[in-house]
């Protein structure tokens, strides 16, 4: 047993340093606040459009913590993500490919209780801007984002009703670089922000399900996160460059700031859904989700009065269907097919345009190997923005892609 759990400690570890050093977005948009969100739940969430209200016993439900609740295995799961964006202006486009990785996780039954832990992506910052003028030419370019380690506990203190809480903390670095090349100027200008953040947050979550008749059950779920203050530390430097051979960045003469401490505010959000459903059949699903408007006024190089955070929402619908789960002889009727659509406005406000999503999903979930262990693919395709007022909508086709597996840990030995 101590065995796994090292193993399972050091997984974890890796995948921290891993997503600390992954490019988690390729979006213009990312260049605002603290970049795009990145992580829009398991693979299976994601095939129903994101929906977190439904929960069993061998899959991580990482959005809702009243899941683990239902744990009757020890599951174990990792996802991963291909993207490929099309950015879309009135006059040109661009197309880029690039590869994620989701999360890792591990949830632990005990009788009455379920518990996990794992580390996420919280939001992605990966952009690379040029700006042409007839005085001068801008680059601009950005990287980092924020993690989410957390941990998950879920009980159910009575008969179909689940309860759970998540503590969760962020970390991460985010370097934002811009070049300023003017005409008939000598050397560029550079400046380059570090900026270092970290902090908690918690959330708590409920489901409830009412058998409407033998076969057929009335689901309900909430979610709620609290919204936080994340501690925030920037440096600066200053500097003129000159070009060198393949771009390479000489510098003539650097300056560096005095740090500054200061704060962001992660927004609060609260979400219910409602759903109905055939165990191990099929279930249909519709969630809304609220959140209040952060304030990432501190990061004031990339927030500025051109930037308006609002209070944001999604609405999504999804579900699944298994023709027999337990079928002895066709593999195909007991695939798990899901699908779900969703849209979503962001909260953000850029040059008077707000900046929504719309996006529909499909998925399989493909039993594989022994005890319940499974894979399961999804794909989707969504926009973000709009080519209005000189804005860039991007246009994404992701594939994403997880492995679930299962096994019996702490499970009593009743011969000696």
């Amino acid at each position: 047993m101590f065995t796994r759990f090292f193993l399972l400690f050091s997984i974890l570890l890796i995948a921290a340093s891993s997503a600390s050093a992954q490019e988690g977005s390729l979006s213009p948009y990312s260049f605002l606040g603290i970049g795009t969100k990145a992580f829009r739940g398991t693979v299976e969430n994601r095939s129903m459009a994101g929906l977190g209200m439904f929960s069993d016993s061998i899959h991580l439900n990482l959005k809702n913590p009243a899941a683990y609740s239902d744990l009757g295995l020890t599951a174990f799961t990792a996802g991963a993500t291909a993207n490929s964006v099309e950015l879309e202006t009135t006059t040109s486009s661009d197309n880029l490919n690039y590869f994620t990785f989701d999360y890792l996780a591990i949830g632990l039954p005990f009788d009455n209780l379920g518990v996990g832990f794992g580390i996420k992506p919280r939001s992605a910052v990966g952009y690379e801007l040029e700006e042409i003028t007839p005085n001068r030419i801008s680059r601009f370019e950005g990287r980092g984002g924020l993690n989410t380690a957390y941990f998950s506990a879920g009980f159910e203190p009575l008969k179909n009703f689940r309860l759970g809480a998540t503590a969760n903390y962020h970390f991460g670095d985010i370097e934002n670089k811009s070049i300023i090349f003017a005409n008939q100027v000598q050397y560029a200008s550079r400046e380059i922000n570090f900026t270092y953040i970290g902090g908690f947050s918690f959330e708590a979550g409920a489901l409830y399900n009412l058998n409407l008749s033998e076969k057929i059950n009335l689901n309900f779920s909430g979610r709620y996160e609290t919204g936080s203050s994340l501690d925030v530390n920037r440096r600066r430097e200053l500097a003129t460059i000159q070009l060198g051979q393949n771009e390479t960045e000489i510098v003539i003469n650097e300056v560096e700031l005095n740090p500054l401490d200061t704060e962001i505010e992660l927004p609060e959000m609260y979400a219910f859904g409602l759903g109905l459903g055939q165990k191990r059949k099929w279930f249909v699903g519709l969630e809304y989700e609220n959140y209040t408007a952060g304030d990432f006024s501190s990061l004031d190089f990339n927030f500025g009065a051109q930037v308006v955070q609002k209070e944001a929402s999604a609405l999504r619908l999804g579900g699944f269907f298994i023709p027999r789960y337990n079928d002895p002889v066709s593999y195909f009727k007991r695939v798990v097919y899901r699908a779900g659509i969703r849209y979503e406005e962001s909260g953000l406000e850029y040059n008077g345009e707000d900046i929504n999503e719309f996006g529909i999903s499909f998925g399989l979930g493909l039993p594989a190997g022994r005890v319940f262990t499974n894979a399961n693919l999804g794909v989707e395709y969504f926009e973000r923005g709009t080519t209005s007022n000189n804005l860039i909508q991007e246009n994404f086709i992701s594939v994403f892609f997880s492995f679930s597996f299962n096994d019996k840990w702490f499970i009593k030995s009743k011969y000696n």
